[in-house]
């Protein structure tokens, strides 16, 4: 197959899906390296993703997805009737910086950090698709193990958790860190 007929080929694959797809399954689908669908992918995503497109498609760490152009969010609402999501919670904004920055991490972890159970903004969060189970921890109990989901770079519009702002350091850590100098120092 010529590349023309496999970029149709990733096209259809990425429209067809609606979901994020990983590069590793669509080198399986056409029997080629991942570093040649790589180029062809980042092709078509400069070939679709210029600023007055409709469509785009998106990185998503190692997931590719076809989606519409954010600009164009207010005409796709009023065609398909879409109300507007609730926002998020404190809460729910806590438990999402917690899970993103330290995954994957366990319900233990968070309630933890917060000081307050948090099974019910957990579940709100895995039924929204921003995080999802990653397994289980081997320690007495099993206890899950929590990331997010591809869904949450979508949300946030970026392609991987290195874009993620950094954490700012407390100001104890601030205090150690100059008490440390200070003792190696003198």
């Amino acid at each position: 197959m010529e590349i023309k007929k496999f970029q149709g080929a990733i096209e259809a694959i990425l429209f067809s899906s609606g979901d994020p797809v990983s590069i590793d399954r669509i080198a399986d689908a056409l029997d080629l390296d991942k570093s040649t669908v790589a180029k062809m992918l980042q092709n078509l995503m400069d070939e679709f993703n210029r600023e007055e497109a409709g469509v785009q498609i998106v990185k998503l760490e190692d997931h590719y997805q076809m989606c519409s152009n954010p600009q164009y969010a207010e005409y796709v609402r009023r065609i398909l009737d879409m109300r507007r999501n609730t926002p998020l919670s404190q809460a729910g904004m806590e438990v999402l910086a917690i899970v993103a920055y330290n995954q994957p991490v366990t319900k233990a972890f968070v309630e933890q950090v917060r000081g307050v159970d948090c099974s019910g903004v957990l579940g709100s969060l895995t039924a929204k698709g921003l995080i999802e189970e990653r397994g289980r921890l081997e320690l007495p109990g099993r206890p899950l193990l929590y990331g997010t989901t591809p869904n949450f770079l979508r949300c946030l519009n970026i392609s991987s958790l290195s874009e993620l702002p950094p954490l700012e350091k407390s100001r104890q850590e601030e205090n150690a860190a100059e008490k440390m100098a200070d003792v190696s120092a003198g």
